[in-house]
């Protein structure tokens, strides 16, 4: 299993998106305002997500919104 980054993006939950914004040891905080339709979501901004529920689909240097 790899570990996200700080700055990279992963998805979880059936299609949510979000950017790593720390990483600890058995998860990581992201800021899920990344995704275009965030306001359309009603959530908190921020998430903490486990290791093992994410994947990470763009490294934090190719990261871009």
């Amino acid at each position: 299993m790899k570990i996200a980054e700080i700055g990279n993006i992963i998805e979880f939950k059936e299609g949510l998106q979000g950017v790593v914004e720390k990483v600890n040891e058995n998860s990581v905080i992201v800021d899920l305002t990344y995704m275009k339709n965030f306001e359309e979501l009603e959530m908190e901004e921020k998430t903490v997500i486990n290791h093992k529920r994410y994947k990470i689909i763009a490294e934090s240097k190719d990261a871009t919104k």
